[in-house]
């Protein structure tokens, strides 16, 4: 029997993550430098370790509330007033979730009727079209390119958008370029998105991972409350992946359908994540920007030496990563990251991972050690020689 043939069509046609296929094949080799996965290097800091200890030493081992603990969800509230002013129920309006991941799935699968079109600006994290996929949505990509630092523009959607879009679907700051979008940009996709009665959904994970200026939160815009369904996590700032927890904040209507498929399918996230969550969000704010200071110095050791290798890249304004272009050098993005890895045994992740917009350029993340983005430069360079 052909057990490929009893498999979901819509899943037989989704390509395995073009990350994870580095990272496995990284796995196995010796000496290599990986710039390719996007976690931070250091470790969650000890006070909230400490707090995960504490609270099973007192027992909590058991399942929590489908919407999350209370405490937790009243402390992402509270932040959200105090930081963008803001204001979310926790009791109706704040749903914790295993990831950011989970959210993502559950927002798309809440909203979606079969063949309703999702805009997506591309380069995109890897699940954003595959998800619009799995709810049985119709992704449309929106090309960015780096003369506009990869910054969506309203003409752009303008050009997309038809009677059967459902949704838009942001991440700033980005993965895989790094780009973020000013206020005033974001105020225009926030006008053209209450012209075209769209809801949007902001993955923000990276939001304090933002090296200009200050971080906008995509609800706090005017009119985009209602119509949001906001993202975020403790991954990525608090050094936290493993521990896999993430919220979703929106108004009661999108929250109740997203906690009816999440109470059938995960019922709760993990209450020690969560548990470590409140003390991150209490007393985390101290660790976490020593670690986003760490972040920028790196950031211009990675732009300074891709400039003098002589491959052309933007500055990235947020996140941990830089989205250099490899165009000058004739290969592919695939072929530059398999000769890279052969050659000189530093593993990147070729653009076309992210869309077809991402041809041409490779994602390096710069959370590694400085020795190690110091030594991965240096490879770099003389790879690159060998094609210019």
């Amino acid at each position: 029997m052909n057990w490929s043939e009893r498999i979901s069509p819509t899943v037989n046609a989704i390509p395995p993550s073009g990350i994870r296929r580095f990272f496995d094949i990284v796995a196995d080799m010796k000496g290599v430098i990986s710039l390719g996965v996007g976690e931070p290097d250091f470790v969650t800091p000890w006070h909230i370790r400490e707090s995960c200890v504490y609270g099973l030493q007192q027992g909590y081992t058991a399942y929590t509330s489908n919407h999350g603990l209370l405490e937790l969800r009243q402390e992402i509230a509270q932040r959200f007033q105090h930081e963008y002013g803001v204001t979310y129920d926790p009791r109706s309006e704040a749903l914790i979730t295993v990831g950011v991941s989970e959210a993502l799935d559950l927002a798309l699968r809440a909203i979606l009727n079969p063949g309703d079109e999702v805009l997506i600006p591309e380069p995109c994290y890897v699940s954003y079209t595959a998800c619009v996929l799995l709810a049985g949505g119709t992704p449309v990509t929106v090309p960015t390119t780096m003369d506009n630092e990869f910054r969506v523009t309203t003409a752009q959607l303008e050009a997309l958008v038809t009677p059967r879009t459902k949704a838009l679907l942001i991440g700033y700051p980005n993965n895989p370029t790094g780009a973020i979008m000013p206020k005033d940009e974001l105020e225009a996709v926030a006008a053209f998105a209450e012209k075209h009665d769209l809801i949007v959904i902001s993955d923000e994970i990276y939001g304090d991972l933002t090296y200009s200026g200050k971080h906008t939160c995509f609800s706090s815009l005017p009119g985009m409350r209602e119509r949001t369904i906001l993202l975020n996590g403790f991954s990525k700032a608090y050094a936290m992946t493993g521990w896999r927890i993430g919220y979703a904040l929106a108004n009661p209507v999108f929250i109740a359908a997203m906690t009816k498929i999440h109470q059938y399918t995960m019922l709760c996230a993990p209450i020690t994540a969560q548990v470590a969550a409140i003390e991150a969000l209490k007393n985390g704010q101290c660790n976490m920007q020593k670690m986003v200071d760490e972040y920028n110095r790196r950031r211009r050791i990675m732009v300074d030496g891709f400039n003098k290798i002589g491959l052309k890249c933007f500055e990235p304004k947020g996140a941990f990563y830089i989205f250099p272009s490899i165009k000058e050098t004739g290969l592919t993005s695939l072929q530059f990251a398999e000769e890279l890895l052969t050659q000189e045994k530093v593993a990147l992740v070729p653009g076309d991972a992210f869309g077809a917009s991402g041809e041409g350029f490779v994602r390096c993340s710069y959370a590694s050690s400085t020795a190690n983005l110091t030594e991965a430069l240096e490879r770099i360079g003389r790879f690159v020689k060998r094609y210019l």
